[in-house]
Parts: structure tokens; sequence; C-alpha cells
């Protein structure tokens, strides 16, 4: 079976989809990625002593924000309410891992919220840590699991 581009209509021209006739149900989407860094740069994430301040909760803020703007950034997302975003980060030796849970109930899934979140928090702790290591990556941002709707529940497979 072929699936097809729902953002495209029968022309081939780009368009809000239609989601008025889907029923509401509790959509949840959990997304995460990750930020590479120096191990210097790292530790002091972890210690909290960056000279801009603490840099965890600013771009816990940052994913915050990102989720609920997703709609002024994805020139095809639906504006949605949101019913909840968590956000958590995992500092190891060289990396930040940003995980984001995004939740809402309505017609359409919170997907594109999670990924924004994930991205909006992993680049403000880019910006806040450039002058000390400006040689970080970005990588691995990407939705872990969803649930609600039509399709029902998906999780990646790991591997």
């Amino acid at each position: 079976m072929k699936k097809k581009l729902t953002h495209f209509d029968a022309r081939g021209q780009a368009h809000m989809v239609d989601i008025g006739a889907k029923d509401e149900t509790r959509r949840i989407a959990v997304a995460s990625g990750r930020i590479v860094m120096q191990r210097a740069t790292a530790a002091m994430i972890a210690a909290g002593n960056a000279e801009k301040g603490d840099v965890l909760g600013v771009a816990r803020t940052a994913a915050i924000q990102g989720a609920k703007r997703t709609a002024d950034l994805i020139p095809l997302a639906h504006p949605l309410g949101l019913t909840r975003i968590a956000v958590d980060f995992n500092v190891s030796r060289t990396a930040v891992e940003c995980s984001v849970t995004a939740e809402t109930r309505g017609r359409t899934g919170v997907e594109m919220e999670a990924l924004t979140a994930v991205a909006t928090g992993l680049l403000t702790i880019y910006d806040m840590c450039k002058a000390v290591d400006r040689g970080m990556r970005i990588t691995d941002v990407s939705v872990l699991e969803k649930k609600g709707g039509k399709s029902g529940h998906w999780v990646r497979k790991r591997g």
C-alpha cells in the first residue's frame, strides 16, 4: 500500500491538512536529540557554572517556548492547545541529551511540537556555550514514540 503525502493536494500544491472530521483524542509524542561537545563544556554545564548562567534551566524554558511556537515556525503545522510539555536533560561526559514529551487533547498529533522543543533546547545550549566550544554538534533529533489518533501507538525500533 503506497502512502500519500498529506500536505499536498491533488494538484501537488502545499496545503494545510483538514483535520475537522478527525476525533479528538489524547495525543502524546516523545522526541529526543543530543548535542556533542568537549568534556570541559559538558562538565561546565553539569556544574552549573557557565558564564551566561544556568544553561539547562534556560534551555528547558526555550524548549517549552519552542513547543508552544511550533505553528509559527513550521508553515503547515496546526496551532495546538498543548496540555503538557516535559523536558529532561541528561549530561554525559561529552554530550547533553534532551528528551521532550508533548501532550494535547485534539485532532492532530504533537510530533512537530516535541521535535521543535528538542531542537530549540539544543540550539539554546549551543548559543549559551559557543564562546567556549564552537565545535559542538547537534545530532540524532528524532521522534521516539507517538500515541493517539487513528494511527494508534508507534515506537521507534532500536538499531
